[in-house]
């Protein structure tokens, strides 16, 4: 799998481009490196590898990096992966010309992942509606299926002026 990361706010791609296309379009393309993905990506450690119609996943590392003063992986690590394969999932759900944004999410961390764990975060369409969508996500290990993390989201959708 080829990854595109943006470097600068050049390699982004711009509003005409994101309209241009559907929501799953817009997310394969990034799967499939033809888009550049965004940087906190390469930051954190993850990465989306499927979108599909209502479901996204990320796969992700968290590294030394990631550790907060308990020597665990902090929970805004968690808290990221699970927002973006949630929030993208919904995104899978938005004709062209649309755009959105979450509005609010949640997780439960439910056990540690020991550092250097490769994990999947998946998210899934609950409900797409004229004006918002709903998701769940969930943390699992590729190796051992463990769930470490669910979420839930609600996000908006918009009608950006351009």
């Amino acid at each position: 799998m080829k990854r595109f990361i943006a470097q600068s706010m050049n390699d982004l791609p711009d509003m005409a481009l994101m309209l241009s296309m559907s929501g799953l379009e817009f997310m394969q393309g990034v799967v499939n490196g033809t888009i550049a993905g965004p940087p906190i990506g390469h930051t954190l450690g993850f990465w989306p590898t499927l979108a599909e119609d209502g479901r996204v996943v990320f796969t992700g590392t968290p590294d030394f990096n990631a550790t907060n003063p308990m020597r665990t992986v902090h929970g805004g690590w968690y808290g990221a992966i699970l927002d973006s394969c949630m929030a993208c999932a919904v995104m899978t759900k938005l004709p062209r010309g649309q755009a959105y944004t979450t509005l609010e999410y949640k997780i439960n961390i439910l056990r540690a992942i020991p550092i250097d764990t490769e994990i999947q975060a998946i998210g899934t369409v609950q409900h797409a509606g004229r004006s918002t969508g709903v998701a769940n996500g969930e943390i699992r290990g590729t190796k051992d299926d463990r769930l470490y993390a669910t979420g839930s989201t609600t996000c908006i959708f918009m009608t950006p002026q351009t």
